[in-house]
């Protein structure tokens, strides 16, 4: 019996893991760059049922714990919304804010990565999980499987 820890397996929202309960998962050690950080990240790229197409994450695991997003699709976990619209929601004090040079954002990372490994309280994690009231009556209530459907071609 093989045991997965938290980081062999990517953070993904349901919509995008699929309805079938045994998928096959592969996974390629340092296949790309994150699309938001441009650091190595490992890719993980699986079929979630017959008839779907293959998916596989974008972003790093760290950045998708930052920002409390799917790797692959990119939407809110908690409110299945596109990050730029539970950002506009959010108040000014609220907003997670990740400078645009390299060189902080890469310490901002490690700085990160060492309050995961001494399990630390994350304060900005904290910021997300707050319930807010006009986010919540834009939520979605449930998975949409049809936008894994692949793709009808319009060749013919």
């Amino acid at each position: 019996m093989i045991k997965f820890s938290n980081d062999n397996f990517p953070i993904l929202c349901e919509t995008c893991l699929g309805p079938n309960p045994y998928i096959r998962m592969t996974q390629e050690s340092y296949a790309k760059t994150c699309k938001i950080c441009d650091r190595p990240m490992n890719v993980f790229r699986w079929k979630s049922g017959t008839g779907f197409r293959y998916k596989k994450t974008e972003i790093c695991k760290t950045c998708a714990k930052l920002k409390n997003v799917c790797q692959t699709c990119i939407l809110d976990l908690q409110y299945g919304l596109p990050v730029q619209v539970r950002d506009a929601t959010l108040e000014e004090s609220d907003k997670l804010k990740i400078p645009l040079s390299n060189v902080t954002r890469d310490y901002i990372y490690e700085q990160y990565d060492e309050q995961k490994t001494n399990q630390k309280s994350n304060i900005l994690l904290r910021k997300i999980k707050n319930r807010n009231t006009l986010l919540e009556k834009m939520r979605r209530t449930g998975p949409y499987y049809e936008r894994n459907r692949s793709q009808i071609c319009s060749f013919f």
